[in-house]
């Protein structure tokens, strides 16, 4: 991998012109974030703040730019980004930052599982996940949504396992309310967490 600052100062270009302002401050809040997760968990700054800033590089793609690159890149669609074509932009973007950045597996499957999770989830992965949840520019109208943002935030400087599980939860209860599609792998992920003893 080239020398860090250089490869943030790439990205950092690219996603200038693939995104809009508001992603790309997005994207810059969530390198803050998992910048600041990194050090409270003892992992390597560089790697969370790398994988913070390239996470969203596939989000700003048409339903029909990420149909198209799935197919001639040979990703996997299961049944539910099928309908929900929007989830595929996490897919694409661990692809593009495979072949264009020369991330490790590692850091692609931290930005693969930021959007429903997965119950294979490292820490690195965990921390983008919730990094991309609470950043500092992330706000909701409703009243009720940010007092939860709150309260992820706080669990994610004290046990991320848990802010993980109380993020996990309440995206469930708003996407059943929603009538919307439920993914598999943030049912499995809920069970993996409670399992390993999160929430006791």
């Amino acid at each position: 991998m080239e020398n860090i600052n250089e490869l943030l100062n790439r990205i950092n270009n690219d996603l200038k012109n693939a995104l809009s302002e508001k992603r790309y401050k997005h994207s810059l809040g969530v390198m803050k974030k998992a910048e600041e997760l990194a050090l409270i968990y003892g992992i390597d700054i560089n790697t969370a703040k790398l994988t913070g800033l390239a996470h969203d590089i596939g989000k700003e793609f048409s339903d029909e730019e990420m149909l198209k690159y799935v197919k001639e890149n040979n990703i996997q669609v299961d049944n539910v980004e099928a309908v929900n074509v929007g989830l595929l932009h996490a897919k694409i973007g661990a692809d593009i930052c495979k072949k264009k950045y020369n991330f490790t597996i590692e850091m692609q499957n931290a930005i693969k599982y930021h959007t429903v999770g997965n119950e294979n989830m490292d820490l690195l992965a965990k921390i983008i996940f919730v990094a991309d949840k609470t950043e500092e520019g992330r706000n909701y109208k409703d009243e009720a949504k940010n007092e939860q943002l709150q309260k992820v935030r706080e669990l994610s400087k004290k046990n991320l396992d848990e802010a993980l599980l109380y993020e996990i939860d309440s995206s469930l209860i708003y996407t059943i309310q929603k009538h919307k599609l439920v993914h598999t792998d943030s049912i499995l992920t809920r069970n993996k967490l409670l399992k390993d003893g999160a929430n006791k």
